[in-house]
């Protein structure tokens, strides 16, 4: 086993995603453990981009990543926009780090030159495979040789280096023999045999850092304490374990950090969910109108729970409840259906100020509202607000529920098919008329004048089931069979335009 984190250190864990398309829901995941996590132990979440794939970064999917964090309310300590003491936090901006630390790497005899190509490793692994299978065959114990490269150059005499003079060559880390195991935070005791791990490159042929250099050197230098990441990651793990050794070498660090591999967010047919499937967008939910506090509700579930028999709870209560120990490692499946359900819950959480204020954005964008909104618009919204607040699962469906009260009546039109099924039949159309007929009586326009007139003119005199009699007059004034209630609704459409609507309706 490695040596780890010191006892009494402070936690310091790190979100370090590339910025190479549209953020996942799965790297949400892993944020929140991580910010939880260090919120729950009082320690820091540092942000930082690993930005070194300069053919797909993009600028695009960094203002996104950074704005979903934002929108999200995972704050962060050091990093994009904050700063902190082990800046830069940006991988492009490291690179003199990298080639120091590759450098005394070298020096030190934990990595050395290697000069083969790709061709000569594969070649080298099909001949060791053709005398794997011949020994087999003739009843021999043989073991399967190990994929990838096979140590050609780790021990190369200087007479055998000068044949390599002038060839590209790339450093690769010196594996030690035997056994790397640790204490996986989320799965328990895990080891690798070295023989099964081969000496690995750490940069590309033309001096561009890889991954098995960068992130390690990072997490190194940030102090980082605690590395929670993907299940995807678990096999790079003994990798990273036997370089911070050689950090400790070099003195670039004295401790090695504890690890805890996530599990994976699989998606239909049990396959791990990706970054082509539409529910993996992160950003999506935010513009179809979820509210942060349920997505990461229902993230959170994905691997982790507060109670056996809890689902909804605040991000403050998981702070305070939550143990990585406490993480399932096994699959956890993504279910749209039962995300809309939390999300739902958490709005019922908020006030219909708070649902209000939430939703304006997206009535402006959706152009239910001016903007800025005038007056009139924000007074008729903010009586109309309490009618829909508890019927309303994402914001956007604010503006399907009120926009027939803002449209103007030019433009106001029914749906096709609650129109053709509730108003356009016979029975519709005499129900619309009976309505037009005893509202036009009314002196006060007030939701309880309205109730009265329509029960006596369409259950009582009619003889209709309330079902039946509100659906077409629903239809009529608001356009559509899904509404806020009826009669409130008449009355802040008002007299004129409530009238105007259902005689349109007859036509």
């Amino acid at each position: 086993m490695v040596s780890t984190v010191p006892t009494g250190s402070a936690v310091r864990v790190r979100m370090a995603p590339s910025p190479t398309g549209s953020p996942h829901v799965g790297m949400i995941r892993t944020a929140l453990f991580n910010w939880a996590f260090a919120r729950h132990h009082g320690g820091t979440f540092v942000f930082r981009i690993e930005d070194t794939d300069l053919e797909r970064n993009t600028q695009e999917s960094l203002d996104s990543i950074i704005e979903l964090l934002r929108w999200c309310g995972l704050n962060w300590d050091e990093g994009p926009e904050v700063g902190g003491d082990y800046g830069p936090y940006f991988q492009s901006q490291r690179s003199d780090i990298y080639a120091d630390t590759l450098a005394k790497l070298l020096d030190g005899g934990h990595a050395y030159r290697c000069y083969c190509t790709a061709t000569e490793v594969d070649a080298r692994f099909k001949e060791r495979q053709a005398a794997y299978k011949a020994a087999k065959a003739a009843g021999e114990t043989a073991i399967p040789p190990v994929m990838g490269y096979d140590g050609f150059c780790r021990s190369l005499t200087d007479e055998q280096l000068k044949a390599f003079e002038g060839r590209p060559s790339v450093p690769r880390l010196r594996m030690p023999e035997g056994t790397i195991g640790w204490n996986d935070l989320v799965r328990g005791e895990i080891s690798f045999a070295t023989k099964d791990v081969p000496d690995y490159a750490l940069t590309r042929a033309n001096g561009d850092p890889l991954y098995t250099l960068t992130n390690p050197t990072d997490d190194a230098l940030m102090k980082i304490t605690h590395v929670l990441r993907g299940e995807d990651l678990l096999s790079s793990t003994p990798r990273q374990l036997a370089l911070y050794e050689a950090f400790k070498a070099i003195g670039l660090t004295d401790f090695t950090p504890e690890f805890g591999h996530l599990p994976y967010v699989m998606g239909e047919g049990n396959k791990k969910l990706s970054k082509r499937d539409p529910e993996a967008h992160a950003l999506a939910y935010r513009d179809n109108g979820y509210i942060p506090e349920g997505l990461l509700n229902y993230l959170s579930l994905l691997g982790w729970s507060i109670a056996a028999d809890r689902d909804i709870f605040s991000m403050e209560e998981m702070v305070e409840k939550f143990d990585i120990k406490d993480v399932n490692p096994n699959p956890a499946r993504f279910d749209l259906k039962k995300c809309d359900a939390i999300n739902t819950s958490q709005m019922r959480l908020l006030s219909v100020e708070e649902i209000t204020s939430r939703a304006l954005p997206f009535l402006k964008r959706d152009g239910v509202l001016s903007d800025p909104v005038t007056p009139s618009e924000q007074q008729l919204l903010e009586l109309a607000m309490p009618f829909v607040a508890e019927r309303v699962n994402k914001l956007t469906e604010v503006g399907d529920m009120l926009g027939f009260l803002f449209v103007a009546d030019a433009d106001f039109a029914l749906d096709v098919d609650d129109r053709a099924k509730l108003v356009d039949t016979d029975e519709g159309q005499a129900v619309v008329q009976a309505a037009s007929d005893a509202l036009m009586r009314l002196q006060i326009w007030s939701a309880a004048e309205i109730n009265d007139a329509l029960q006596n003119a369409l259950v009582e005199e009619m003889g209709l089931k309330p079902r039946v009699a509100f659906g077409p007059v629903r239809v009529a004034v608001t356009g559509r069979r899904i509404s806020p209630p009826l009669f409130e609704s008449l009355e802040l459409l008002g007299r004129e335009r409530s009238l105007a609507r259902l005689q349109a309706a007859l036509s």
